[in-house]
């Protein structure tokens, strides 16, 4: 499966995905194509709205000390579903999906949240830290929000501005 990251400001990126009911071969291969896709990139989540699948699919990998992403830290979420959250916590975020831009948002410093794993089974997890701050961003990926969204009117105005100045910047090169 040939993935392609879906950039800003790309009007699927603003599509609400749907629930996953098939943990099938097809599910499967766009789980499987989607992990080096992120690690290719250099992204620590990815979800599968970015790569132009709008279904409720999102994967992690947080680096370790050492900055590596060993396979075995992979985290696979299908329909996820928030059931607790608490504490507030502000974090410089990026996004395959808005690249070399980077800026502080607020999220939830703690959250639980229930999914289903590549086979449809229902998992638990418990999250803080920067996984609990990437499990926020993909899941609001999932809902057609980016992170640019959450971030004040000025700071948006400046964004758009430096935003197309990156990208004219790109399309020169």
């Amino acid at each position: 499966m040939n993935l392609t990251i879906v950039e800003y400001p790309d009007k699927r990126l603003r599509e609400k995905s749907k629930e996953v009911n098939s943990f099938d071969e097809t599910l499967h291969k766009l789980l499987d194509a989607m992990y080096p896709m992120m690690i290719e990139t250099n992204g620590i989540g990815l979800a599968a709205i970015q790569v132009a699948h709008p279904v409720r699919v999102l994967i992690l990998n947080i680096p370790d000390e050492e900055g590596n992403q060993p396979d075995e830290n992979l985290i696979e979420i299908i329909n996820p579903v928030v059931i607790e959250k608490d504490g507030e916590t502000t974090y410089q975020e990026g996004c395959l999906s808005v690249p070399q831009f980077y800026e502080d948002v607020k999220r939830h410093e703690t959250i639980k949240i229930n999914y289903q794993d590549r086979h449809g089974n229902t998992q638990s997890l418990e999250a803080d830290g920067l996984l609990a701050i990437a499990i926020q961003h993909e899941m609001d990926h999932l809902e057609g929000i980016l992170f640019i969204d959450k971030l004040s009117y000025s700071r948006r105005k400046k964004f758009e501005k430096e935003y197309k100045k990156i990208q004219k910047e790109r399309k020169g090169k």
